[in-house]
């Protein structure tokens, strides 16, 4: 069993940024890929960014790459999604989730454990 707990979300102007957090408690924090999505309203939930196990390896969907960078601290149990250059379309839900395999996946199906999210809002 394993825990999420977000936090960093909040209201910013269209070109700020925010820096988000996802601190895991339970099992092995270090054994575990994660994922950040986000879901807008009326939207189907998507995905943001993964990073594998040691935080070697990370991907980005196309619509945050170059704006977007996901992080992880294994001693804190900590995984961060820096976001920069928001626009409104980023406005969202954001949750994150832990995946257990070798290969990073880029699918909501293959996360196991989900944080309850925290909300950004990019809005002038």
């Amino acid at each position: 069993q394993v825990q999420l707990v977000e936090s960093g979300g909040g209201l910013v102007q269209p070109g700020g940024s925010l820096r988000l957090s996802c601190a895991a408690s339970g099992r092995i924090f270090s054994s575990y890929n994660m994922g950040w999505f986000r879901q807008a309203p009326g939207k189907e939930r998507e995905f943001v960014a993964a990073i594998n196990w040691s935080g070697g390896n990370s991907y980005y969907a196309d619509s945050v790459k170059g704006r977007f960078t996901i992080s992880r601290d294994n001693a804190k149990n900590t995984v961060y999604l820096q976001m920069n250059s928001l626009k409104p379309e980023d406005t969202a839900v954001y949750s994150c989730a832990t995946q257990n395999g070798r290969w990073v996946s880029t699918r909501i199906d293959a996360y196991e454990y989900w944080g309850q999210g925290t909300q950004v809002t990019v809005s002038s």
